[in-house]
């Protein structure tokens, strides 16, 4: 009976490990955790089909990448991106936006970001 007790709380204290390393490694906390530090972080899908997000300055991005030719293999070639929430990027100027743009052509080089509104035409103003 005693070995019984034992057993189960061996198996108890795993199982805590084990959830509360997942709890850590968790990428939408890392996300939050970035969002709430003004931090840039990217947070992507080796799996094209799926969406990526970027934290900057306080403000949170979901892009959509599209797959597509380029010249000699097939990548991502374009990807849409657009504020979780628009009250987020006020205050932000266009460097930031250009800053995240050149973040993202590190990771996808070929690609064509198009901005959804109200970014688009905050960087197209003359």
């Amino acid at each position: 009976m005693v070995w019984l007790l034992r057993i189960v709380l061996l198996f108890l204290f795993i199982f805590i490990i084990f959830v509360s390393i997942k709890y850590f490694l968790k990428p939408t906390r890392k996300l939050e955790a970035a969002r709430k530090h003004k931090r840039f972080l990217l947070i992507d899908n080796k799996e094209v089909v799926k969406n990526f997000q970027i934290t900057y300055n306080g403000a949170v991005f979901t892009g959509e990448k599209y797959l597509g030719a380029s010249k000699n293999t097939i990548d991502v070639v374009s990807i849409s991106l657009w504020p979780d929430q628009t009250s987020s990027i006020k205050g932000m100027a266009k460097e930031d936006f250009y800053f995240i743009e050149e973040k993202i052509h590190e990771k996808y080089p070929v690609a064509q970001i198009n901005w959804k509104s109200p970014i688009h035409e905050f960087l197209h103003q003359k």
